[in-house]
């Protein structure tokens, strides 16, 4: 299988992960010094660029803090996340926008509806994911999510993106 087709196959094995909720092989996905980083928009409608200074809509500097959260998730303590809701993650334009060393970048686009309280919404953005290889599959070292949704009804959570 060539490099392409695998990092699709990853892609898509994530969002299968996320969808399912088997949120402990989600975790997986991710190198234990990966960032994960979704900015806000400011006033101006530019997004935010420094998650230590400004509003972000979700920021963990490594994968810990990640863990944090599914570990709230799946102990229901969490009540943005009550109930959790049904997911469906489908990931497109998948392009490789260079490499460096052993360091794969990528930008995707995605849409998840989200069915929860009998409703259902739809998000969607643009996501940039650095890879490396971990033996026959890779590890995701640092995620970027840019949300486009003007307006968000309800809590975004990390099952979401």
């Amino acid at each position: 299988m060539n490099d392409f087709l695998k990092i699709q196959a990853f892609l898509f094995a994530e969002a299968r992960a996320l969808d399912d909720r088997q949120f402990d092989e989600w975790l997986e996905f991710y190198h234990p010094d990966c960032p994960f980083y979704m900015p806000s928009w400011d006033d101006d409608d530019q997004l935010t660029t420094d998650p230590q200074s400004e509003m972000s809509l979700i920021y963990y500097a490594t994968r810990s803090g990640i863990e944090d959260r599914v570990f709230r998730i799946k102990t229901e303590r969490s009540s943005a996340s009550m109930p959790e809701p049904r997911t469906n993650h489908n990931v497109h334009n998948i392009e490789i926008m260079g490499t460096k060393g052993n360091e794969i970048q990528l930008r995707f686009n995605w849409t998840t509806h989200s069915f929860r309280y009998k409703v259902v919404d739809v998000y969607f953005g643009t996501s940039f994911y650095t890879l490396v290889p971990n033996g026959d599959s890779f590890l995701i070292t640092n995620k970027k999510v840019i949300l486009k949704n003007d307006y968000i009804r309800q809590v975004i959570d990390v099952y979401h993106l």
